[in-house]
């Protein structure tokens, strides 16, 4: 049996599963001309396969073993919630998986710990340049993507077309949409034009589509309480109660966007990608734009990646498969057929599947919105602290407790005490 894909429970069961595989003894066939000089076992651990995807996951092996000779690899999967702690225990013991799984929110930590392998990757172009570069530091490749899935703009066209108003389009901007927002709410039949989460994930999304950034240039501090960080975070509050319900009204619980959509009393929504299965039934028209923009566009994107572990003693073993992870015909037939997020791959030709797919209708938007992505802001240290006083202090002016003056001048301070170097 060449994988082994084992769900884990318990975190001490999981490290030691983590440390199995070593070469084998025997000397490998000859037939294949790029096959080690000895068999070799390489190991990958994982959290994007948990859940449903393990047998696709398993596709994608067989098909790299197959085509390298002498390569085995024993694959590890973990549900998310444990994946880190794991992670974390392993490489801090010198005993993690020759690839593992990474975050893009977590890479600049790995990176800076030393932890990744620098990789020599056979082809970049393959690869979708923005999320490619968005694992390099100083010009080096220090992960490679293995999937993304992003946000969109989401709209009914039957209430579109109940209010004579024109479909949204990709050049539309912040007040394209604010306007039809207010032509779609009918607040007293509870019907609203436009939803946005009020967080962190929105907020440094929409500070980039106004020309600002969430992270000073040297990416140790922040400084949003400028004219483009408050015209953002008031685009974000101001929604809530005008052409959003607001916190009272279940704003910010659990699917609460998703399923007014569904109800058919939301004109609009900015949600990912991975809502598609969730309105495949919905009785009414519907379909996406790329996200508007205020001076630019700047569409949120999530990405995982895998890094090869710069303690393996089989790097080019192990850098062949994040490879052929990330960028084979293999994975990325297996990841379309199956709706497994998207792959990282450059070709527009092999989306023509994906494209095809149905509802929404406009399927080419996903790919436009990572023509000017934003990708989250990342530190060292503090990363989940930033995100949360972030979040807190947006919710703290959408409620009224403070001004968004008050709120952004509370959030730049505090998050800079935790992010200081």
């Amino acid at each position: 049996m060449r994988i082994k894909a084992t769900a884990l429970v318990g975190i001490t069961a999981a490290t030691a599963l983590l440390v199995t595989g070593c070469s084998a003894a025997s000397p490998a066939s000859t037939d294949d001309p790029t096959a080690p000089a000895e068999p070799v076992t390489i190991t990958y651990s994982n959290f994007i396969s948990n859940g449903g995807n393990e047998e696709n996951l398993a596709t994608i092996v067989d098909a790299f073993e197959a085509e390298h000779e002498g390569v085995t690899v024993e694959v590890t999967t973990l549900p998310y919630d444990q994946y880190g702690q794991v992670l974390d225990t392993d490489l801090a013991a010198g005993t993690a998986a020759d690839v593992f799984d990474i975050e893009y929110a977590n890479y600049a930590r790995y990176q800076s710990l030393g932890v990744l392998a620098p990789l020599a990757v056979e082809d970049p172009s393959v690869y979708r340049a923005s999320l490619l570069e968005s694992y390099q530091t100083d010009g080096e490749q220090y992960a490679l993507p293995s999937s993304f899935s992003n946000v969109v703009l989401y709209y009914n066209a039957d209430l579109f077309d109940a209010a004579g108003l024109d479909y949204p389009t990709a050049d539309w901007t912040w007040e394209d949409e604010q306007a039809a927002a207010e032509a779609l709410t009918d607040a007293s039949a509870g019907v609203w034009g436009d939803h946005q989460p009020v967080s962190f994930y929105e907020f440094y999304k929409v500070l980039e589509q106004n020309g600002g950034s969430f992270l000073n240039e040297d990416g140790t501090s922040v400084a949003f309480t400028t004219p483009e960080g408050l015209e953002a975070a008031q685009w974000l509050v101001g929604k809530s109660g005008t052409v959003m319900p607001t916190i009272e009204q279940g704003q910010g619980t659990a699917d609460f966007d998703t399923n007014l959509f569904l109800e058919g009393k939301l004109g609009m929504m900015h949600s990912g990608i991975w809502v598609f299965g969730a309105l495949a039934d919905a009785p009414f028209t519907w379909d996406i734009a790329v996200e508007p923009g205020n001076t630019q566009q700047a569409s949120a994107a999530f990405s995982n990646a895998v890094g090869v572990s710069a303690e393996s003693e089989h790097v080019e073993a192990a850098t062949a498969f994040a490879q052929f992870l990330t960028s084979s015909d293999a994975m990325v037939e297996t990841r379309l057929d199956a709706g497994w997020e998207l792959p990282p791959v450059s070709d527009e030709a092999a989306f023509a599947s994906y494209l095809e797919q149905g509802a929404p209708a406009n399927r080419q938007a996903v790919l436009d919105s990572l023509e000017q992505i934003a990708l989250p802001p990342v530190v060292a240290e503090g990363q989940t602290e930033m995100q949360d006083i972030m979040t807190e202090e947006l919710i703290a002016a959408q409620s009224g407790q403070k001004t968004v003056e008050e709120a952004l001048a509370s959030a730049e301070q505090r998050i800079n005490e935790v992010i200081a170097p």
